[in-house]
């Protein structure tokens, strides 16, 4: 935080706004994850980007001293990448429910999630269920660029006679 203070304080610099704070993944990367902030000078009229590489289990001074906006960012990272900030007690869901399992921006999670939740009308409340994906009446088309595109768009990879439609 010493950095970020510096650059608050210093009427040289006087990022006074912090404008954002993301998360970022890289599942191939050492350090995987990266913290991103956006700070803004009014009186300099610039903008500032710094990145800290993070493992997983690796905190991130919280900068709520600071910059009080901070609290709901990194309550946003934590809920979507699962990055802890020390010093921010008040890490819970923002944009996912508080039963949700995992962090969805994660590059691992899968892409339908774990459970689906739904509204049971026989028992007058939402249940949770495991996910159930139906795949038998969904044709994939892996040549086009859009799935289920009706016309055919010649490529490098296709031939000039193009491709003949599942079916």
């Amino acid at each position: 935080m010493a950095l970020h203070e510096h650059l608050a304080k210093d009427p040289d610099y006087a990022f006074v706004q912090l404008t954002d704070i993301c998360g970022v993944d890289y599942p191939t990367r050492n350090p995987r994850f990266e913290v991103v902030y956006h700070l803004l000078s009014y009186r300099l009229n610039k903008r500032l980007r710094i990145k800290v590489r993070i493992n997983e289990n690796e905190y991130v001074p919280s900068l709520t001293s600071l910059y009080p906006n901070a609290s709901w960012w990194e309550r946003e990272v934590w809920d979507m990448y699962g990055l802890k900030f020390a010093g921010n007690n008040d890490l819970r869901r923002l944009l996912t429910d508080y039963e949700f399992v995992g962090h969805p921006l994660r590059k691992d999670f899968p892409l339908t999630g774990y459970v689906e939740v739904r509204y049971d009308e026989n028992k007058k409340q939402v249940v949770y269920e495991p996910v159930n994906l139906t795949q038998a009446y969904r044709r994939f088309d892996f040549v086009s660029p859009w799935e289920g595109m009706e016309k055919v768009f010649l490529g490098r990879d296709k031939t000039e006679e193009g491709i003949e439609p599942d079916g």
